[in-house]
C-alpha cells in the first residue's frame, strides 16, 4: 500500500496534479491599491485654502463652531451664553487644533474630510496635518471677524442649518451658487447673459 501511495505521489507531482489542484489552492485575494491624493503646488504650499476646497472648509468650520457653542451651553446649564462667554468660545474654537481634518480623493476629486463632513470614503488615504490645520484656523478667524460674534451666535441659536447658511451659503459664502457643496460655478460673461 505504501508503495502504491509513493508511486501515485511521484506521478502526481510529475504530471502537475498536486494537492493544490486536488484540494483547491489558497483562495484568491483581490488586492486594491489606494494612493494618497496628488496635491498641486497651491494645495501643498499656499498659506490660503485652495478655492476648490473652500466650501468643504466652510462646512468643517460651521460644524466645529456649532459643536463648541453647543458644548459650552450644555456646561453652563443655561440656554443662552452671555456675550463674553460666546466670544471666548468662538475664539477658542478657531484657535483649536484642526489636526483631524485632511484631504482625500473621492471620485477623482479632492475633498476636505474630517468630523462633521458629509461624504466619507470607507477605503481612502487621507492626508492629515501639513497646511490644513493652519488654513482652517485662518478661515475660521476670518469668518468670525467678517460676520461678528453676535451674528454667528444668533445663527447658532437658530440651528446648525442657519449657521451653515450664514457662513457658507450666503451671498459671499464659499459655497454660494454650488449644488453639491463643491466650489461655486464660474460667473457668466457678458456675452452669456
Amino acid at each position: 500500500m505504501q508503495a502504491a501511495l509513493a508511486v501515485w505521489l511521484v506521478l502526481s507531482l510529475l504530471a502537475g496534479t498536486g494537492a493544490e489542484e486536488m484540494c483547491g489552492g489558497p483562495p484568491k485575494t483581490s488586492s486594491r491599491s489606494i494612493s494618497a491624493p496628488q496635491l498641486s503646488t497651491e494645495e501643498r504650499l499656499s498659506p490660503h485654502m485652495p478655492e476648490s476646497l473652500r466650501c468643504d472648509a466652510c462646512h468643517a468650520i460651521a460644524f466645529q463652531l456649532e459643536e463648541q457653542l453647543r458644548k459650552a451651553e450644555g456646561k453652563t446649564g443655561r440656554k443662552a451664553l452671555s456675550e463674553s462667554d460666546y466670544v471666548e468660545v468662538l475664539e477658542r474654537s478657531c484657535s483649536q487644533g484642526w489636526d483631524s481634518y485632511g484631504v482625500l480623493e473621492l471620485d477623482g476629486e479632492k475633498r476636505l474630510s474630517g468630523p462633521g463632513m458629509l461624504r466619507q470614503e470607507p477605503m481612502s488615504v487621507m492626508v492629515l496635518g501639513g497646511p490644513w490645520p493652519a488654513r482652517l484656523s485662518k478661515m475660521c478667524h476670518g469668518y468670525v471677524g467678517e460676520q461678528g460674534e453676535a451674528q454667528i451666535y444668533g445663527a447658532h441659536r437658530r440651528g446648525p442649518a442657519a449657521l451653515r447658511e450664514l457662513l457658507c451659503h450666503g451671498e459671499k459664502g464659499a459655497c454660494a451658487g454650488s449644488k453639491a457643496g463643491g466650489p461655486a460655478p464660474a460667473k457668466a460673461t457678458q456675452n452669456e447673459l
